[in-house]
């Protein structure tokens, strides 16, 4: 079945909070492949994809 990559979620939480549209894009592209895991995950990001 699917599941969570806990290194995955590793790079997420460390993350630095981007700074450029670049780096946003960045996160949300990495951050989108477990949106199917994330409640909510569109209303979460729906600020960060307007700064793109």
């Amino acid at each position: 079945g699917i599941h969570v990559d806990p290194a995955k979620i590793e790079s997420i939480k460390d993350w630095a909070s981007p700074k450029t549209p670049t780096e946003i894009r960045q996160f949300l592209g990495l951050a989108g492949y477990y949106r199917r895991f994330i409640e909510g995950f569109s209303k979460i990001v729906k600020s960060m994809t307007k700064l793109t």
